[in-house]
Protein backbone atom coordinates (compact mmCIF):
# COMPACT_ATOMS: atom_id res chain seq x y z
CA UNK A 1 0.00 0.00 0.00
CA UNK A 2 2.58 2.23 1.28
CA UNK A 3 4.60 1.22 -2.49
CA UNK A 4 1.19 2.54 -4.43
CA UNK A 5 1.15 5.91 -2.54
CA UNK A 6 4.63 6.72 -2.89
CA UNK A 7 4.02 5.81 -7.11
CA UNK A 8 1.27 7.95 -6.87
CA UNK A 9 3.28 10.73 -5.30
CA UNK A 10 5.53 10.15 -8.00
CA UNK A 11 3.61 10.81 -10.84
CA UNK A 12 1.98 13.28 -8.99
CA UNK A 13 5.19 15.48 -8.55
CA UNK A 14 5.86 14.79 -12.35
CA UNK A 15 2.60 16.09 -13.23
CA UNK A 16 2.89 18.71 -11.03
CA UNK A 17 6.23 20.54 -13.28
CA UNK A 18 4.60 18.67 -17.02
CA UNK A 19 5.85 21.68 -18.73
CA UNK A 20 9.49 21.62 -17.05
CA UNK A 21 9.72 17.50 -18.23
CA UNK A 22 8.48 18.86 -21.98
CA UNK A 23 11.07 21.94 -21.87
CA UNK A 24 13.94 20.24 -21.13
CA UNK A 25 14.14 17.66 -23.63
CA UNK A 26 12.53 20.50 -26.21
CA UNK A 27 15.52 22.79 -25.74
CA UNK A 28 18.01 19.30 -25.80
CA UNK A 29 16.81 18.40 -28.88
CA UNK A 30 16.84 22.02 -30.24
CA UNK A 31 20.51 22.37 -28.95
CA UNK A 32 21.95 18.77 -30.71
CA UNK A 33 20.29 19.73 -33.90
CA UNK A 34 21.89 23.46 -34.31
CA UNK A 35 25.32 21.71 -33.46
CA UNK A 36 24.83 18.71 -35.40
CA UNK A 37 23.71 20.76 -38.92
CA UNK A 38 25.64 23.63 -38.41
CA UNK A 39 28.50 23.61 -36.44
CA UNK A 40 30.18 20.32 -37.21
CA UNK A 41 31.80 19.13 -39.84
CA UNK A 42 30.46 16.25 -41.83
CA UNK A 43 33.39 13.37 -41.72
CA UNK A 44 33.46 10.99 -44.95
CA UNK A 45 35.03 7.18 -45.06
CA UNK A 46 36.70 5.58 -48.02
CA UNK A 47 37.75 1.98 -47.76
CA UNK A 48 40.07 0.02 -49.93
CA UNK A 49 41.05 -3.54 -49.33
CA UNK A 50 43.99 -5.78 -49.61
CA UNK A 51 44.24 -9.47 -50.04
CA UNK A 52 47.07 -11.04 -48.33
CA UNK A 53 48.16 -13.89 -50.37
CA UNK A 54 50.72 -17.12 -50.30
CA UNK A 55 54.00 -16.17 -49.95
CA UNK A 56 55.16 -17.94 -53.18
CA UNK A 57 52.66 -16.27 -55.16
CA UNK A 58 49.81 -18.58 -56.82
CA UNK A 59 46.72 -17.79 -55.42
CA UNK A 60 45.23 -20.56 -57.49
CA UNK A 61 47.12 -23.06 -55.16
CA UNK A 62 45.05 -24.86 -52.69
CA UNK A 63 45.71 -23.36 -49.15
CA UNK A 64 46.73 -25.92 -45.96
CA UNK A 65 45.59 -24.97 -42.70
CA UNK A 66 48.94 -24.08 -41.58
CA UNK A 67 49.43 -21.71 -44.45
CA UNK A 68 46.40 -20.41 -43.29
CA UNK A 69 47.14 -19.57 -39.82
CA UNK A 70 50.39 -18.82 -40.46
CA UNK A 71 49.47 -15.97 -43.28
CA UNK A 72 46.84 -14.88 -40.40
CA UNK A 73 49.71 -14.08 -38.15
CA UNK A 74 51.13 -12.44 -41.12
CA UNK A 75 48.14 -9.81 -41.42
CA UNK A 76 48.62 -9.00 -37.37
CA UNK A 77 52.06 -7.06 -38.41
CA UNK A 78 51.14 -5.84 -41.48
CA UNK A 79 48.10 -4.25 -39.75
CA UNK A 80 50.88 -2.28 -37.97
CA UNK A 81 53.27 -1.67 -40.54
CA UNK A 82 50.46 0.02 -42.50
CA UNK A 83 50.50 2.66 -40.03
CA UNK A 84 54.11 3.06 -39.23
CA UNK A 85 56.21 6.27 -40.68
CA UNK A 86 57.57 4.09 -43.41
CA UNK A 87 54.42 4.04 -44.80
CA UNK A 88 52.67 7.48 -44.15
CA UNK A 89 55.74 9.52 -44.86
CA UNK A 90 56.06 8.40 -48.80
CA UNK A 91 52.01 8.69 -48.37
CA UNK A 92 52.02 12.30 -47.05
CA UNK A 93 54.54 13.51 -49.97
CA UNK A 94 52.62 11.78 -52.94
CA UNK A 95 49.42 13.11 -52.10
CA UNK A 96 50.75 16.54 -50.87
CA UNK A 97 48.14 16.63 -47.91
CA UNK A 98 48.98 19.23 -45.08
CA UNK A 99 49.47 16.20 -42.63
CA UNK A 100 51.79 14.93 -39.78
CA UNK A 101 52.12 11.35 -39.98
CA UNK A 102 50.69 11.34 -36.49
CA UNK A 103 47.25 13.25 -37.51
CA UNK A 104 47.06 10.49 -40.22
CA UNK A 105 47.81 7.77 -38.17
CA UNK A 106 44.53 8.85 -36.67
CA UNK A 107 42.77 9.02 -39.54
CA UNK A 108 43.35 5.46 -40.22
CA UNK A 109 41.89 2.52 -39.13
CA UNK A 110 42.87 -1.18 -40.20
CA UNK A 111 40.80 -4.43 -39.64
CA UNK A 112 40.66 -7.82 -40.99
CA UNK A 113 37.08 -9.33 -41.43
CA UNK A 114 36.46 -12.86 -39.64
CA UNK A 115 40.15 -13.78 -39.81
CA UNK A 116 40.05 -13.80 -43.31
CA UNK A 117 43.10 -13.13 -45.47
CA UNK A 118 41.27 -9.54 -46.46
CA UNK A 119 42.97 -6.30 -44.76
CA UNK A 120 40.76 -3.43 -44.63
CA UNK A 121 42.04 -0.05 -44.39
CA UNK A 122 39.57 2.65 -43.57
CA UNK A 123 39.93 6.52 -43.78
CA UNK A 124 38.75 9.37 -42.54
CA UNK A 125 38.56 12.88 -43.95
CA UNK A 126 36.34 16.17 -44.62
CA UNK A 127 36.68 15.72 -47.82
CA UNK A 128 35.19 12.71 -49.57
CA UNK A 129 37.43 12.75 -52.98
CA UNK A 130 41.05 13.07 -50.03
CA UNK A 131 39.98 10.39 -48.35
CA UNK A 132 39.71 8.40 -51.71
CA UNK A 133 43.23 9.26 -52.59
CA UNK A 134 44.46 8.74 -49.33
CA UNK A 135 43.51 4.99 -48.67
CA UNK A 136 44.13 4.12 -52.29
CA UNK A 137 47.53 5.93 -51.81
CA UNK A 138 48.11 4.19 -48.23
CA UNK A 139 47.18 0.83 -50.51
CA UNK A 140 49.48 1.57 -52.68
CA UNK A 141 52.60 2.37 -50.42
CA UNK A 142 52.37 -0.44 -48.13
CA UNK A 143 51.84 -2.86 -51.84
CA UNK A 144 55.34 -1.61 -52.81
CA UNK A 145 57.26 -1.23 -49.88
CA UNK A 146 56.27 -4.52 -47.72
CA UNK A 147 58.76 -6.68 -50.17
CA UNK A 148 61.54 -4.38 -49.18
CA UNK A 149 60.14 -4.77 -45.50
CA UNK A 150 59.10 -8.19 -44.93
CA UNK A 151 61.29 -10.01 -47.85
CA UNK A 152 57.80 -11.48 -49.12
CA UNK A 153 55.84 -10.34 -52.15
CA UNK A 154 52.54 -11.17 -50.90
CA UNK A 155 50.26 -7.96 -50.64
CA UNK A 156 47.88 -7.51 -53.79
CA UNK A 157 45.08 -4.39 -53.58
CA UNK A 158 41.73 -6.24 -54.26
CA UNK A 159 39.65 -3.51 -53.83
CA UNK A 160 40.71 0.14 -54.35
CA UNK A 161 38.78 2.98 -52.76
CA UNK A 162 36.35 5.02 -55.36
CA UNK A 163 34.41 8.30 -55.51
CA UNK A 164 30.74 7.84 -54.85
CA UNK A 165 28.71 10.69 -55.78
CA UNK A 166 26.03 9.11 -53.40
CA UNK A 167 28.71 8.84 -50.35
CA UNK A 168 27.14 10.48 -47.34
CA UNK A 169 28.83 11.38 -44.12
CA UNK A 170 30.02 8.75 -41.24
CA UNK A 171 29.64 11.08 -38.76
CA UNK A 172 27.49 13.61 -37.38
CA UNK A 173 24.33 11.71 -37.50
CA UNK A 174 22.14 14.77 -36.40
CA UNK A 175 19.13 11.76 -36.39
CA UNK A 176 20.80 9.70 -33.89
CA UNK A 177 22.23 13.06 -31.78
CA UNK A 178 18.74 13.83 -31.42
CA UNK A 179 17.37 11.03 -29.83
CA UNK A 180 19.90 10.92 -27.51
CA UNK A 181 19.43 14.47 -26.67
CA UNK A 182 16.03 13.93 -26.14
CA UNK A 183 16.65 11.12 -23.62
CA UNK A 184 19.37 12.62 -22.00
CA UNK A 185 16.66 15.90 -21.76
CA UNK A 186 14.50 13.85 -19.91
CA UNK A 187 16.38 12.35 -17.42
CA UNK A 188 17.80 15.63 -16.25
CA UNK A 189 13.80 17.50 -16.41
CA UNK A 190 13.41 14.35 -14.04
CA UNK A 191 16.28 14.86 -11.76
CA UNK A 192 15.47 18.90 -11.79
CA UNK A 193 11.73 18.56 -11.21
CA UNK A 194 12.92 16.11 -7.95
CA UNK A 195 15.27 18.43 -7.15
CA UNK A 196 12.95 20.97 -6.74
CA UNK A 197 10.32 19.20 -4.95
CA UNK A 198 13.18 18.01 -2.62
CA UNK A 199 14.25 21.75 -1.80
CA UNK A 200 10.38 23.26 -1.69
CA UNK A 201 9.92 23.40 2.01
CA UNK A 202 6.44 25.09 1.71
CA UNK A 203 3.25 24.12 2.69
CA UNK A 204 0.47 22.89 0.27
CA UNK A 205 -1.56 20.06 1.56
CA UNK A 206 -3.17 18.77 4.46
CA UNK A 207 -1.26 16.13 4.18
CA UNK A 208 1.96 18.02 4.34
CA UNK A 209 0.27 19.24 7.90
CA UNK A 210 0.39 15.81 8.75
CA UNK A 211 4.02 15.06 7.59
CA UNK A 212 5.35 18.01 9.50
CA UNK A 213 3.81 18.23 12.61
CA UNK A 214 3.83 14.52 12.79
CA UNK A 215 0.18 14.73 14.00
CA UNK A 216 -3.44 13.45 12.68
CA UNK A 217 -5.57 16.60 11.28
CA UNK A 218 -8.63 16.93 12.79
CA UNK A 219 -10.25 19.87 10.80
CA UNK A 220 -9.52 22.12 7.74
CA UNK A 221 -10.87 26.15 6.55
CA UNK A 222 -11.87 26.04 3.27
CA UNK A 223 -10.74 28.86 0.91
CA UNK A 224 -12.67 32.12 2.04
CA UNK A 225 -11.76 33.65 -1.64
CA UNK A 226 -13.35 30.96 -2.73
CA UNK A 227 -16.84 30.98 -0.65
CA UNK A 228 -17.36 34.16 -0.87
CA UNK A 229 -17.11 34.02 -5.14
CA UNK A 230 -19.47 31.19 -4.82
CA UNK A 231 -21.98 32.94 -2.45
CA UNK A 232 -21.62 36.23 -4.97
CA UNK A 233 -22.61 33.77 -7.44
CA UNK A 234 -25.88 31.98 -6.38
CA UNK A 235 -26.89 35.74 -4.80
Amino acid sequence: MEETTSLKDILYTLKGQFKLLILLPVIAIAFTAIVSFFLLTPKYQSDTQLLISQTNGGLDQAFTQTEIRTNIELINTYNEIIKNARILEPVILETNVDLTTSQLDKMITVSTANESQVIKISVEDTSPEQAVLLANTIAQVFESEIPEIMNVDNVNILSPAKIDESLSPISPNPYLNMAIAAVVGLMLSIAVVFILEYLDTTIKTEKDIEEALKLPLLGSVSNMDTMQESTKKYT
